[in-house]
């Protein structure tokens, strides 16, 4: 370790003016050992500098390089990590902390040693050494003898320089001239002791030479003490005039500062004065205005909003602090809240005056709007309110008491305008629907208030009729409501239509324009959405709901949002009834009209959706679409529960049967309404359920049918469906449209097969038995071998049925045929045409069979195919 010692000194630190006091081989802590050293070091220049340098050995070769180097004072606490154990780690914290492992603990010892005694001796900042030896540190303290042998020993130390180059140079000079001085060091002693001593005898001669000349110099000394005394006496006369100088301008100068004292607090003052006189003083003409003003007049209503602005502007002025306890400032709030006070009683007075006459003046226009169907015009009183909305929102930010009463005097005045004007409107469109008051007697309606107090009645029972008389049939049909065709037509439901759309019309603007101005008057923010509200036009198929009443207690307000909804509720609080009521009547007329009412509703709601989907139109319309679509349901079901209730005479043919008939008209009429319409899968729904009642009722009617057979009744009523589903083109129904034409195929196939084994009865049974044979396993040329279906078997069949048999047999066919089918489906010449090809087909069957099994015996019909084309076609003309 002391030649690495000598050798760094050597090679790093005396080439920069440094003495390496204490040095130990450490490497860092967790990691890759990789040796380096660190070193306590001090510069040999004054000031001295004391540094830890960490130098490492160089990979490329055997020299040492100096890596890093820190200031001792930088040095905040140095760790041992064990006072008591030998542990060769050690922390030093300087900028961050430095983890070392030394090479032994020895070494570590005298490092820390070495740290500490620079410290002690070089900085005036003590460095903390935690988990350090006491005993080490108290070895490191010198007392007694060792401290002066310490003391002697770091003096020596400090005292020691090594020789600058100069130095050397002049060594070597006097080295060179004594040859001797190396193997003779006392006569180079001697001689160097000689020549000092001629050396000392000349400095002492040249003192004594300079003696003259130090005399003169001390002349000169004392004549320049004496001139400096007087310097001196002159300097304190001037400074004692000075000094009443200073004492006077220090007077000035304090009386120059009071005097800007009092300029600055002058005009502090006039600042303060002018920012109330500014900011709190009412001119005469608001105050007038505000005590006087009149209410009644544009002008007036205009001076009246401007003196209110500015009296708030005077009461809401930031004062600043220490204003409030003015007295003049606290007298001139009060005045200002007294004229608020004053102010707001006249306006909200004023305001329910308006309130109350407007009511009496709208009463006085009901008599005219109760003839036609439309509701009395409220913009003349809005546009004459909305005047004072300035005057309110400055009432409601300055006295939110009287705001609320004029907010809850409008609605309680407005709600029982509206009530007898929606009232009275809802009595003539019920009266327009019923056409007379006798008839609107009739459907339960009593007085004027327009509800509904008869129950609906028991749908009638459909039954067949007799196919003698169509006209009868058709004429008892009856719709999908409580009267028959013959009362209501097309006329009746379509001004229906126009009267509930005339309806929907009135309401809506009346709802938006209110809503509007309650917006605009009472100062109320609404907006496009309004989360967390839920409305229920969108689920429709349920069968129980949630969802709130609108004439039900109001929901706490908790925005400006439900304020305005809360107010338009219990100003139309009798909307939705009186809604729901002439909903009701028109059910009650005729069933078909809940198709017409879906379909308005449902446009009208989609409307008030787009504009707000939760404003109070958009929620009234959608619970009362809700009641509307229960009752297109309940026709539905209703129709369903009619086709099962269908009973049929056993004494007449079925024919088309009804509610095949009302299906068709059911879906001409909906296709003419919901035409572009917005709820389209609704009726698609429908008609699914409705159609599939259809099939299920036409097939259990075949089956109970008596009178008329069960492929007559199914082939007749599946093609008439077939042929109202090609007609209209219904989308959803091209499942059904198809499977109604198999059906109508098949049943004719079957029909016709099972009507022509009749004609030639014997000669079916003869050449069926020929079949049973073949199909035992007889060869056909074998056949005629057989007893009971020889040549003369064959030739007597034949011989029953010559031309004028057969042509008598086709016609009775044609009249059984022609008793069975109904005129209105006029299928008559397709069934007959259908048995010409089928009897021709099994005519060409019998002609194969005798080729085959009796071949060249010459047997053959007596008629031919063009006997029985002829005969077809006469018996259908003779018809």
């Amino acid at each position: 370790m002391t030649a690495i010692k000598h050798a760094l000194q050597r090679d790093i630190f005396t080439p920069n003016d440094e003495r390496l006091l204490s040095i130990v081989n450490v490497c860092k802590a967790g990691k890759k050992k990789k040796n380096c050293f660190l070193c306590a070091t001090v510069t040999t220049e004054r000031p001295v500098q004391v540094k830890v340098v960490k130098v490492k050995k160089s990979d490329k070769g055997d020299f040492y390089k100096r890596q890093i180097a820190w200031a001792l004072r930088d040095l905040a606490v140095v760790d041992a990590k064990d006072a008591i154990k030998e542990n060769p780690e050690f922390d030093l914290h300087f900028e961050k902390i430095y983890k070392w492992v030394a090479s032994s603990t020895a070494e570590k010892n005298a490092f820390i040693s070495c740290i500490w005694k620079l410290n002690q001796r070089y900085l005036r900042k003590k460095i903390d050494f935690v988990n350090v030896s006491s005993q080490l540190l108290e070895e490191s303290v010198p007392s007694g003898e060792n401290q002066s042998v310490a003391g002697g020993d770091e003096e020596a130390v400090d005292e020691y320089q090594e020789l600058n180059a100069r130095e050397e140079q002049d060594i070597e000079i006097i080295m060179e001239g004594c040859e001797y001085a190396i193997s003779n060091a006392e006569a180079f002693a001697e001689r160097l002791s000689r020549e000092l001593q001629v050396l000392d005898g000349a400095n002492i001669q040249s003192i004594m030479a300079s003696e003259k000349q130090v005399n003169i110099l001390m002349k000169l000394l004392d004549e320049a003490l004496q001139e400096v005394d007087q310097i001196e006496f002159k300097l304190s006369s001037y400074e004692e005039m000075l000094q009443s100088v200073k004492e006077q301008m220090d007077q000035i100068s304090e009386s120059n500062h009071l005097i800007h004292l009092s300029n600055t607090n002058n005009v502090k003052l006039l600042s303060e004065i002018e920012f109330l006189v500014n900011h709190m003083d009412l001119a005469k003409g608001h105050i007038k205005a505000l005590q006087e003003g009149d209410l009644a007049s544009s002008r007036g209503i205009e001076a009246c909003t401007n003196a209110a602005d500015a009296l708030l502007q005077c009461m809401n002025v930031a004062l600043r602090p220490g204003h409030d306890m003015l007295l003049a400032v606290k007298q001139q709030q009060q005045r200002f809240s007294d004229l608020r006070e004053h102010f707001a009683r006249r306006l909200a007075s004023h305001l329910n005056n308006v309130f109350v006459q407007q009511g009496h003046d709208q009463s006085s226009t009901l008599a005219q709007h109760s003839i036609e169907l439309t509701l009395p015009n409220h913009h003349p009183f809005h546009r004459d309110l909305l005047r004072y909305a300035k005057l309110m929102e400055w009432l409601k930010s300055t006295d939110y008491g009287k705001y609320e009463g004029l907010t809850k005097n409008y609605m309680d005045y407005l709600s029982r305008l509206y009530e007898r004007e929606i009232k009275d409107f809802f009595e003539v469109a019920k009266i327009k629907m019923t056409g007379t008051t006798k008839e609107s007697k009739k459907f339960g309606l009593h007085g004027s208030s327009g509800k509904l107090t008869g129950s609906t009645s028991s749908l009638n029972k459909l039954s067949v009729q007799p196919s003698g008389n169509r006209r009868s049939q058709s004429s008892s049909l009856l719709d999908m409501g409580n009267m028959s065709t013959s009362d209501l037509d097309v006329a009746d439901r379509t001004k229906f239509d126009k009267i509930f759309e005339q309806v929907l019309s009135e309401l809506e603007p009346l709802c938006l324009a209110e809503q509007d101005f309650i917006s605009k008057f009472f100062k109320l923010q609404q907006h496009q959405s309004m989360p967390g509200t839920v409305t229920e036009a969108d689920d429709l198929d349920g069968g129980t709901s949630s969802r709130q009443h609108i004439s039900g207690t109001p929901l706490p307000v908790s925005s400006e949002k439900d304020m305005i909804r809360q107010m338009m509720t219990k100003i139309f609080r009798c909307i939705e009834p009186e809604l729901n009521n002439l909903i009701a009547l028109g059910d009650k007329i005729d069933s078909f009209n809940s198709l017409y009412m879906l379909v308005k509703m449902s446009h009208h709601v989609w409307t008030a959706q787009n504009v707000d989907p939760a404003s109070f139109l958009s929620t009234t319309l959608g619970n009362v679409l809700v009641t509307v679509k229960r009752n297109f349901d309940k026709c539905i079901s209703n129709q369903i529960r009619q086709m099962e209730e269908v009973k049929i005479s056993k004494k007449s043919k079925v024919g088309i049967l009804p509610f095949v008939a009302e299906f068709e008209e059911f879906a001409g009429l909906a296709e003419s309404i919901f035409k572009n319409a917005e709820r389209r899968g609704d009726l698609d729904k429908a008609y699914t359920k409705l159609i599939r009642g259809v099939f299920v009722n036409v097939e259990k009617v075949a089956n109970e049918s008596q009178k008329t057979p069960r492929d007559v009744v199914m082939m007749e009523n599946f093609h008439h469906i077939f042929a109202t589903l090609s007609r209209l083109k219904i989308s959803c129904l091209e499942a059904e449209k198809k499977e109604a034409k198999q059906k109508y195929t098949d049943h004719l196939q079957s029909y016709v097969i099972y009507s022509l084994g009749q004609p030639l009865e014997k000669l079916n049974h003869f050449f069926e038995g020929v079949e049973a044979r073949v199909a035992q396993g007889i060869r056909e040329e074998e056949v005629s071998y057989q007893l009971a279906f020889n040549k003369q078997e064959l030739r007597k069949v034949i011989k029953e049925y010559p031309g004028k048999e057969v042509k008598k047999g086709l016609d009775n066919l044609y009249k059984k045929v022609d008793k069975h089918l109904c005129e209105e489906e006029n299928l008559l010449q397709v069934v007959w045409h259908s048995m010409q090809d089928e009897f021709i087909r099994q005519y060409k069957h019998f002609e194969g069979l005798i080729a085959r099994c009796y071949p060249g015996s010459g047997v053959t019909m007596e008629f031919t195919i063009q006997d029985i084309l002829d005969y077809c076609s006469s018996i259908a003309q003779s018809h």
